[in-house]
């Protein structure tokens, strides 16, 4: 019986990880250009990171993590997203001292177990920017304004940014208890995981996926009649820079996201068209997070997008991204190891020159090199041979126009530069 990869996984084949190469090029020179470096952090942490950070009542913390044992008996769990590692490695690794805000972006793998469905796996790939250092409504419209213009760039349609304030630990306690209230005399309908965040956090039972919850929760209490002033103009702030950056959006007051440390500013980028997880992108601020994990108030706000996600929108409005072929020169040897090993001295002073070049290691027959470079887009075929060995000239071929012309062994290497 042969093995197969886990449920809820991906190989991705050359030619797609070609794409998401391109992908997450074209975020890096974003990052460049809006002041993010790149943080790598581990892909395992301590369990207690996560349930702190994260929070207990979440979805992630009490079905999703994959948590175990290791051989020192500590309890570690593969990161199911990166916010909380980010905030670990700026408190550990003192960046509290640089100059704030500090700017990172990460981009990686992460793990949750989950139902997999279109949109949703158990190793997914997701990129983020966490700004530590700000309690500016500058930086929230920052975060957005990236996303926004990172999928104006890969050309998606049909975005929808919708945006909501969730408050702080000053307002929140009374829209907690106005929560509470309404949801009370509907607390025997409420799904299991509903009734155990009513007491601990209602605010959770918004953001719930049953139908029913939602249908109960239709007609619940808004935020906005108890956000403090500090959160109301905070939020103001938000939608004013947004409005100056030209951005569209939509305020929707069911919008918690699925993280417990959210304050004030929390966000997502839909598209429609794949599949129930219509949301790419998603996040906001967290001002509380640092001093849950043992740091200082050190305010935080950032974003992750779902890199599966990306390539499922494109596929839904029929976009792909384009890849240019980059192999340059296919060799082929017509001959035994006289032709060989001239073959492989000139394949590897193209290679070091920069040149893309690729040879046959399977002793096909001259017709079958010709179509496996025609096969690899090689735009030329260098061809040796006996004769070419004896006259140290190898056949030069342009692939496209079908010219072929004779270039000295001694010379291929200058042919080749520049072209």
């Amino acid at each position: 019986m042969s093995i197969s990869r886990p449920r809820g996984t991906n190989d991705f084949l050359p030619e797609t990880t070609a794409k998401w190469q391109a992908v997450e090029a074209l975020l890096r020179e974003q990052c460049r250009e809006y002041g993010f470096g790149e943080i790598r952090t581990p892909l395992f942490e301590e369990t207690e990171l996560f349930a702190r950070g994260v929070g207990d009542t979440t979805d992630i913390v009490q079905k999703e993590m994959y948590t175990f044992e290791d051989h020192g008996g500590r309890s570690v769990t593969l990161r199911p997203e990166n916010t909380a590692s980010a905030c670990r490695a700026y408190l550990e690794n003192k960046l509290y001292g640089a100059v704030q805000p500090v700017k990172l972006y990460y981009l990686g793998p992460m793990f949750r177990y989950e139902k997999p469905q279109a949109g949703r796996f158990r190793q997914f790939h997701q990129f983020g920017l966490e700004i530590f250092g700000s309690e500016s409504p500058a930086a929230d419209a920052e975060i957005i304004a990236f996303a926004w213009d990172f999928y104006q760039r890969l050309g998606i349609r049909g975005l929808e940014l919708k945006i909501n304030s969730v408050g702080c630990p000053k307002c929140r306690p009374a829209y907690r208890q106005a929560l509470q209230s309404y949801f009370h005399p509907h607390l025997d309908a409420l799904c299991n995981s509903c009734r155990d965040r009513f007491a601990r956090n209602p605010l959770r039972i918004l953001d719930c996926k049953s139908e029913v919850c939602q249908q109960i929760g239709a007609n619940a209490p808004q935020i906005y009649e108890y956000l403090c002033t500090e959160c109301a103009e905070h939020f103001s702030s938000v939608q004013a820079m947004l409005k100056a950056a030209g951005i569209p959006y939509c305020i929707d007051s069911r919008l918690v996201r699925g993280l417990d440390y959210y304050t004030k500013t929390a966000f997502e980028i839909q598209v429609t068209g794949i599949g129930a997880q219509s949301a790419i992108c998603g996040g906001g601020r967290y001002d509380g997070l640092i001093e849950e994990i043992g740091g200082e108030h050190i305010p935080g706000v950032g974003f992750a997008l779902g890199m599966e996600r990306i390539f499922s929108a494109l596929a839904a409005q029929g976009d792909d991204i384009e890849v240019e072929n980059h192999l340059e020169v296919y060799i082929i040897v017509a001959g035994g190891i006289e032709e060989s090993a001239a073959a492989f001295s000139i394949a590897n002073q193209l290679r070091q020159a920069g040149i893309a070049t690729e040879m046959d290691y399977a002793d096909k027959s001259f017709k079958a090199q010709m179509k496996a470079a025609n096969r690899l887009h090689a735009r030329y075929a260098v061809i040796i041979g006996d004769s070419e060995v004896q006259t140290q000239t190898a056949s030069v071929k342009n692939m496209e126009s079908g010219e072929q012309q004779a270039v000295a062994f001694a010379d291929i290497k200058a042919y080749f530069i520049g072209r």
